[in-house]
């Protein structure tokens, strides 16, 4: 049928459309041959590295799960971020930090690939691919921590806790979630949100009876999508 008015095209000149560009693959790239990179396995509970190490490399989570943690003077740790596949880490290095400012160990057995600081900032120059990838990232990482911040300061550790069950499940990535939260402690848990460990167990068993988790008492346990209601509602 004719549009109202309109002459109608003959059917070979109608324009095909535009075929979308495929998105960058980061991971596929750093784990090409033309990068030089060293992929290096962790085991659960392994450092990857140490506060006050030399910065020599920028990271790449090819599977795993990383902790980034911070020690005080006084031997206090604070967990800072939980990473996972597709995420960066050690970037510090790039902006000039020559130690790095805390420590990173593997939560799960995690395969990381570690590219030299040099071959790094080469990179970001030439492929652009890659550039804009690692500024989604780093934007990305930022908003995470503003996020945190907020979280920290408003919200009740009921709360925080949904939240960080949550992120470890990857709600909110453009990965599928996984549902299944890593083999951590309620200890790491509780350092996370701010809180006493017999607090996390106590919010843990609410979470079960509620129907929001799926837990026999030890990690790792499972999400369920209904736990979304504790961190939206006020």
């Amino acid at each position: 049928m004719a549009s109202l008015g309109m002459p109608q095209k003959p059917a070979t000149a109608a324009a095909s459309p535009p075929k979308a560009l495929p998105l960058f693959d980061a991971g596929a790239f750093l784990a090409s041959s033309k990068v030089s990179k060293s992929l290096v396995e962790f085991s659960r509970g392994e450092t990857i590295f140490t506060q006050g190490d030399v910065c020599r490399h920028v990271m790449y989570i090819q599977s795993g799960g990383v902790k980034l943690s911070v020690l005080s003077k006084n031997g206090r740790e604070a967990v800072v971020a939980m990473l996972g596949p597709s995420d960066f880490f050690g970037e510090g290095c790039l902006a000039g930090q020559p130690l790095r400012m805390g420590s990173a160990t593997a939560i799960t057995p995690t395969v990381v690939l570690m590219v030299a600081k040099e071959q790094m900032a080469k990179l970001l120059h030439t492929e652009h691919g890659m550039s804009d990838r690692f500024i989604s990232h780093m934007l990305s990482r930022n908003l995470r921590i503003e996020e945190d911040l907020i979280d920290q300061l408003f919200n009740s550790s009921e709360k925080r806790l949904a939240r960080a069950l949550l992120l470890l499940a990857r709600y909110g990535t453009q990965d599928k979630p996984a549902r299944v939260v890593p083999r951590i402690s309620q200890e790491t848990l509780a350092e996370m949100i701010g809180t006493t460990r017999s607090r996390v167990n106590f919010f843990l068993n609410k979470f079960k009876k509620l129907g929001f988790i799926e837990y026999d008492g030890e990690l790792p346990l499972k999400i369920n999508s209904s736990l979304l209601s504790v961190v939206l509602h006020d």
